[in-house]
This record gives structure tokens, sequence and C-alpha cells, in this order.
């Protein structure tokens, strides 16, 4: 299967504030500007080690705007054109549905019985109207079996951890709570996953 260079998205302000995002537009802080373009260095790095053209390569972000921003900057770090890039709705992070603004304690506050189902199962049980992580899993796994080639993706932590569970590198019990870095650099490749920065 090809290799997939994954970058979650840099941290905006709701991220700072602890806030559920899920499918809200909310845009990139200096912080996350910094950290997409850290992103990109890295990429650089592996792909002058590798002795890879970066424009040989596939580019595709969720549509959510934090996403689109990030591969927009890691782009420009690679010297590549900012809009040459795709999309695909299976990226975008988890819906949190109607948690979506509020942080973990009002969350807990406001749906305090199912905070606590989920918090016991979190890949199985969904916020009220959002998404759980089998359906995630699902859509990101059908994501990675059509790709045709090695691909730089740019996305969520949610996702990420749903394509770790799908490739078999976590379970669903080791990625719930697993933390996805910003500005770091994901390579799956040859059954092996490893982190960069």
């Amino acid at each position: 299967m090809p290799t997939v260079y994954y970058v979650r998205h840099g941290e905006t302000d709701w991220n700072a504030q602890g806030r559920l995002q899920g499918t809200q537009d909310v845009p990139l802080n200096e912080v996350g500007r910094r950290q997409s373009a850290g992103a990109g260095l890295i990429l650089a790095e592996l792909f002058a080690r590798a002795g890879r053209n970066a424009a040989s390569l596939q580019y595709i972000a969720s549509p959510l705007g934090r996403a689109c921003q990030t591969m927009e900057l890691v782009r420009e770090t690679l010297n590549l054109p900012r809009g040459g890039y795709a999309t695909d709705p299976r990226l975008r992070e988890i819906g949190y549905g109607g948690w979506e603004g509020l942080t973990l304690m009002q969350a807990r506050q406001r749906d305090g019985e199912l905070f606590e189902r989920r918090l016991a199962d979190k890949w199985i049980v969904a916020p009220p109207d959002g998404e759980n992580y089998v359906s995630v899993q699902a859509r990101v796994g059908d994501w990675y079996h059509q790709l045709a080639a090695d691909t730089v993706a740019v996305a969520h932590g949610g996702t990420a951890r749903a394509l770790m569970v799908a490739l078999g590198f976590e379970t669903a019990e080791s990625a719930a709570d697993l933390i996805v870095e910003q500005g770091a650099v994901y390579m799956f490749g040859d059954g092996v996953l490893t982190k960069y920065g």
C-alpha cells in the first residue's frame, strides 16, 4: 500500500482553550501557522533523505478550513503552489454534535450520563447528535484503501486515531485517548508507523 505522510492541522484558539471543534471551521492561530510550516520543514527533510521530489506525491486534506490552511502552509514551505491539493470529506474530523464549542467540563455538566458512558467506551458511544469512532474508522479506512500513490494528508487528531486503528497500529482502547501532536509528521508505510518531530 502507498505511504502516507500524515499531518494534524496546526493549533487553533479552540485547541488552546480545550474546546471540542469537530466539524466547526475554526482558523489556525499564530502557533498553528508556525506548527504547519514546521511540519513542512520535517517533510522536506524526509523527502531529501529519501531522494524524493515533493512534487511527485499526492496531496489531500480534510475540507475543514484549519486543515486546508495547514496544507497550504506545508506546501508553501515545500516550495509548491499553495492550492495544488485535493480535499476529501472522509478526512473530516469526528463530529461532536451538540458538544462542539464546549470544553470537556461543560460537556460533562450538560450531559453527565452520556459523557460517562462515552468516557467508558469512546470508540462506540457518540456525543449527542454526533459521530462515534467506529464510523470515523470506516470512512478513513475506505479513504486509505483507495489510495493509488504515496500521499501527504492533512487532517485531524480524531481521523489520525481512527486510521491507526483501521491499519492495525493501535487498538480502539489504546487509540481513544492517544495524543496526536500538532507540528509533527506521522509516516504510515511498510507496516510501520513512525512519528517525526
